[in-house]
């Protein structure tokens, strides 16, 4: 089974990191003592500007939770489509040859699902399986690569796909300033990011998905997450996360690479999750990377922040794209997220 096709896809609206702070000041002018902390802590998360699911303007218009979603529904099909369309064109297939559809996204709601919604847009089959994914925020992408893996294991002469759709923008909400709302109106953006897997017997030129492990840290629950009310998604974001990443992810790693009889210095290329600036210095220090191990991921949360799910797709999409690395190399990709938990990926090329 291989990774035949990824690409991405962003709303029109990008701004700079300085444009959405004057835009934040405004919005929250006389409720902060201290307007300036906005710049302090967007300078520290390594970001240099973000596409937002609407233009700047709209979204101290946004007064209701519903209003939220309802755009949220909307940029999602949009996207969401332009993603999975130019994924599947990647690994020479049609809309026709998908089997299965996992779609994933934390930052808003729909019933029917969106990937109900994209089988008129693309005309999908009738018969594809569809398995929408809510919850698991940042370890998303790799979860759903995880969980398609294992459809084309099962069905090797079929085609599955993940797509990760988070408007990371429309959750931001106008009268909570706390620290963790401050950091993440600074950190995250918006994008669509999908992915095509084949079976064994429909063959493609991707990477092979060797294994897959899920891990689940229990009692960790408020690390990361949202606490949902009426005023719709408010972010819980702990300190402890590159903690929890220094305390697990090595020893996780090398037991799974163990497992194939391998170490991390065997591991040619990271396509790790973009969590931030001191997430990926955990990672590295964690690792014990070599310098420049984990340009991809820094790169992608400098264009484009952090995607949540999305984000280890689109480190993904500009591995296969522009920094392959040579036949016969491993690959491990990996994230973490609200559980706490991780998902690593095993790839050869």
């Amino acid at each position: 089974m291989r990774i035949a096709g990824s690409a991405s896809a962003f709303p029109s609206h990008y701004y700079s990191q300085e444009e959405i702070q004057e835009a934040l000041k405004r919005q929250w002018s006389g409720k902060l003592n201290h307007p300036e902390v906005i710049g302090r802590l967007h300078a520290r998360v390594g970001v240099g500007g973000r596409h937002l699911a609407l233009p700047i303007e709209r979204y101290p218009q946004l007064s209701r939770w519903g209003q939220h979603n309802d755009a949220w529904i909307e940029v999602a099909e949009e996207i969401g489509e332009k993603a999975l369309c130019r994924a599947l064109v990647r690994a020479g297939l049609s809309a026709q040859d998908l089997g299965a559809l996992f779609f994933v996204s934390v930052t808003g709601i729909a019933s029917p699902s969106i990937d109900a919604r994209l089988m008129n847009r693309i005309g999908l089959p009738r018969t594809m399986k569809r398995v929408p994914i809510f919850g698991l925020g940042c370890v998303g992408g790799a979860a759903g690569i995880a969980r398609a893996a294992d459809y084309v294991r099962a069905y090797p002469d079929q085609v599955a796909a993940v797509l990760a759709v988070e408007l990371c923008s429309l959750t931001w909400q106008a009268d909570d300033l706390s620290v963790a709302n401050l950091i993440s109106s600074g950190l995250f953006g918006d994008g669509a990011a999908a992915a095509v897997l084949t079976g064994e017997h429909k063959g493609g030129h991707g990477p092979e998905v060797l294994d897959t492990r899920s891990v689940f840290y229990p009692n960790t629950e408020e690390v990361m997450g949202w606490n949902i009310s009426e005023k719709g998604f408010r972010i819980v974001l702990s300190p402890d996360v590159p903690a929890m990443v220094h305390r697990h992810l090595r020893d996780d790693i090398d037991q799974f690479l163990g497992d194939h009889g391998l170490r991390r210095e065997d591991i040619a290329t990271w396509i790790m999750h973009t969590g931030g600036p001191k997430v990926l210095e955990a990672m590295a220090t964690a690792l014990e990377l070599p310098e420049g191990a984990l340009d991809a991921s820094w790169d992608s949360l400098r264009r484009v922040g952090n995607l949540s799910s999305a984000s280890v797709l689109l480190v993904l999409e500009e591995v296969t794209m522009r920094r392959r690395p040579a036949r016969g190399a491993y690959s491990l990709l990996a994230a973490m997220g609200p559980g706490f938990c991780s998902e690593l990926v095993l790839l050869r090329w």
